[in-house]
C-alpha cells in the first residue's frame, strides 16, 4: 500500500494528464510531461536507497543480488539465495553496502499499529503464563522486549519441562507472535 502523500500525488498526477490528454483545457504539454515525470521521480525516489544498494552488493561480487520488486522490496528468498550463493564475500559486501538502506536495514519497518499489536500480544502470552501458575513471569517492556534472561531473572527455570509445557499452551495466546521455534531458538541462545 503506497502512503498517502505518494497517492495523492498519483491522483493529481492523472488528473493533470486526464485534462492534458483532453485538449480544449489550456494545459500545455510540457505541464503533463513535468506532472509525469514528478510521479515517477516521487515513485521511485522511496526505491532508491534499496536500488543503490542492490547495485552496491553487485559491485561488491554478489552475483545475483536482486533488484528491488515493484512494490520496492528486495525478495527475501533471493536474498537469501545470493547469500547461499557467495558465503564467503557476502558480509563484507553487506557491511560496506548497508548505509546506502533508508533506516539502515532490509528488515520492514514497524508501524506505531503493528508495534501495539505485538505488545499487546505479548501482554496477552504473560497473563497466560501467569494464570497457568508461572506467578513470577514477567510482562514485555514498554517497547515490546521480553527476554528469556528477564524470565530467568524472576528465578523462572525456562528449561523445566513443566514451564515448557505451560509456554506450549500459552503460545496460542501470542496470536502468533510467539512460536516454538522462536522459544527454542530464545532458549537455546540464553545464558545460564
Amino acid at each position: 500500500m503506497r502512503p498517502p502523500s505518494i497517492l495523492a500525488l498519483v491522483v493529481s498526477t492523472a488528473t493533470a494528464l486526464l485534462a492534458a490528454g483532453c485538449g480544449g483545457s489550456g494545459v500545455s504539454p510540457d505541464v503533463a510531461r513535468v506532472a509525469s515525470q514528478t510521479t515517477a521521480v516521487t515513485t521511485t525516489s522511496s526505491q532508491n536507497g534499496l536500488l543503490a544498494f542492490s547495485q552496491c552488493m553487485r559491485s561488491h561480487g554478489i552475483t545475483g543480488f536482486p533488484t528491488p520488486d515493484i512494490n520496492g522490496e528486495i525478495p527475501k528468498r533471493q536474498v537469501v539465495q545470493a547469500s547461499q550463493n557467495n558465503p564467503s564475500h557476502f558480509d563484507a559486501a553487506n557491511s560496506a553496502c548497508i548505509h546506502l538502506v533508508p533506516n539502515g536495514s532490509l528488515a520492514p519497518q514497524e508501524t506505531a499499529q503493528q508495534r501495539r499489536t505485538r505488545l499487546a500480544d505479548e501482554l496477552s502470552f504473560a497473563r497466560c503464563m501467569r494464570n497457568r501458575g508461572i506467578a513470577r513471569f514477567p510482562d514485555p517492556t514498554a517497547q515490546g522486549q521480553l527476554t528469556v534472561e528477564m524470565v530467568q531473572a524472576q528465578g523462572i527455570d525456562v528449561r523445566s519441562p513443566a514451564v515448557l509445557r505451560v509456554v506450549q499452551a500459552c503460545l496460542p495466546a501470542s496470536h502468533g507472535e510467539l512460536t516454538a521455534t522462536k522459544v527454542r531458538e530464545a532458549i537455546s541462545n540464553a545464558h545460564g
